[in-house]
């Protein structure tokens, strides 16, 4: 099954677990008020989302004086994968990692740690730029902020669903399979909708890896690149924000085996098995 497809899949399922929450936390009218705040809400970090994320990550713009070589070579990648250049930051971090924000090719910007820079021999790096490439060649931002919206909307609900539970409202379909409905609904629709979305993100992983692998043509040093930064982000995890780990190229969080379950990040070995075989 292509990347691609299994998105399309997950996201199908992600509308279907939101269609049958609503029907049963909210009714009809509820799952409608749920998704414009949901809407609201994601219209405002789509737009905005870029921004945010290099400002909670301390990320600063440098120029192609300030950095001449990684300018030079985002420019190059850029023009193979057909794309504009992107804007270009430095987290000052020396444990190495990088991401990509942007709400499409024409408003994008890529970010590195001082330590990628540093640690990474050229080819290595070059497959890790032009993995972050691959994220905006698949417009996964977009892909990312509708699944957001989704998942929000579902949170919202059963959110909505409980406290009119305990303000006493809906008492009409508060009866045996009724209530029994409702209450599964709001513990498990949340949490069926975050696993899907974690799914969404790994299968964009790989799906941006392969991409990537195609715009520098070198499959094994994107795969050597990912073993180096799992090695140093496992023993020097970053100090970021938890909710902008999802976007950088390797999980910069340290996390137990429970914890890589419920990882956005596809298992590295399984990463690079899969590049082996371009």
């Amino acid at each position: 099954m292509t990347s691609m497809l299994k998105t399309g899949l997950l996201m199908a399922a992600l509308t279907a677990v939101f269609m049958v929450a609503g029907q049963l936390l909210g009714g009809s009218n509820g799952m409608v008020f749920a998704l414009l705040m949901a809407l609201a809400m994601n219209f405002f970090a789509y737009w905005y989302s870029d921004k945010v994320a290099l400002k909670m990550s301390g990320a600063q713009e440098v120029s192609s004086t300030e950095a001449a070589d990684l300018h030079q070579m985002v420019a190059s990648l850029s023009s193979r994968a057909g794309l504009p250049k992107p804007r270009i930051y430095i987290i000052h971090q020396d444990t190495p990692n990088a991401f990509a924000t942007g709400r499409n090719p024409d408003h994008a910007a890529v970010a590195v740690t001082s330590g990628l820079m540093q640690i990474l021999k050229r080819d290595e790096l070059e497959g890790v730029l032009a993995h972050e490439l691959g994220h905006i060649k698949n417009h996964d931002i977009l892909i990312s902020s509708i699944a957001a919206t989704m998942a929000g909307a579902i949170s919202y609900m059963a959110s909505m669903a409980q406290w009119a539970m305990i303000f006493g409202g809906r008492s009409d379909r508060d009866q045996g399979g009724g209530l029994i409905s409702s209450l599964l609904m709001m513990i498990l629709a949340p949490i069926g909708a975050s696993i899907i979305q974690m799914a969404i993100s790994r299968s964009r992983e790989f799906q941006a890896d392969a991409t990537g692998a195609a715009i520098c043509g070198h499959p094994r040093s994107l795969a050597s690149a990912l073993q180096q930064l799992e090695h140093y982000n496992r023993r020097r995890p970053m100090q970021v924000n938890p909710a902008t780990a999802q976007m950088y190229i390797v999980n910069p969080l340290a996390g137990g085996q429970l914890a890589n379950l419920f990882s956005t990040h596809p298992p590295i070995q399984e990463r690079i098995r899969r590049l082996s075989l371009l």
